[in-house]
């Protein structure tokens, strides 16, 4: 079956309708009857993360994006670390290992993972307190893709700053296969809502009615 290249209309098309379509020019609703209105602009906030009063322990969030490492990722993270490994940039010396190949560096499946976090859990951070408990069961390789979650462990407010409150999570990562590459704790310091930094406003846009 082959696919209409026009969409069906409501009756059969006229010469003069098959005119109008090509120069694009626009005939009056007769009778003095206008088209629909054109609808208004309405401007829509994008997601701005969470602030501290929408956590609740005990909430899971499963983060959105996904990453494959690649040779390039893990060679350009070790040696902007001057981290000296050869396993993560040797192929040859990593051939020789027990892993039998590259490894991907820890710490970049640290940053990797904590940063999948940051849209669910720190997007309003004030500060990192710190990360305990990393664990790293699995290892990870290049081609390897990459997702995560995280769980609430804990609130309280700040007791030397009004405006901000901490947050305690455990965050996992998995690799596509579904298993665990990493584990930890992160605690950190977000902003109350309503006292973080705000960006600036954009101008209107030409066609809206602020504009004029």
């Amino acid at each position: 079956m082959t696919t209409p290249t026009n969409p069906p209309t409501n009756g059969p098309a006229t010469s003069g309708d098959a005119t109008r379509a090509q120069s694009g020019t626009h005939t009056p609703a007769p009778n003095g009857a206008t088209g629909a209105a054109t609808p208004p602009l309405v401007a829509r906030r994008g997601w701005e993360g969470r602030y501290f009063e929408d956590f609740a322990v005990g909430d899971v969030y499963d983060h959105p994006l996904g990453r494959t490492i690649t040779a390039t990722d893990n060679t350009w993270f070790t040696l902007l670390t001057q981290n000296t490994a050869r396993l993560h940039f040797d192929q040859h010396y990593a051939a020789q290992t027990g892993f039998g190949r590259t490894l991907v560096n820890s710490t970049l499946t640290l940053a990797l993972v904590t940063g999948q976090s940051v849209t669910d859990v720190s997007q309003n951070v004030m500060a990192n307190l710190g990360w305990d408990e990393v664990r790293l069961p699995h290892p990870v390789f290049e081609g390897d893709t990459v997702y995560s979650r995280s769980i609430v462990l804990g609130l309280r407010p700040s007791k030397s700053r009004p405006d901000v409150g901490v947050v305690e999570v455990r965050t996992h990562g998995y690799n596509q296969d579904g298993d665990e590459v990493i584990s930890f704790r992160r605690t950190l310091l977000a902003y109350r809502r309503g006292h973080g930094p705000r960006p600036p406003a954009l101008p209107p846009l030409p066609d809206s009615p602020a504009a004029r």
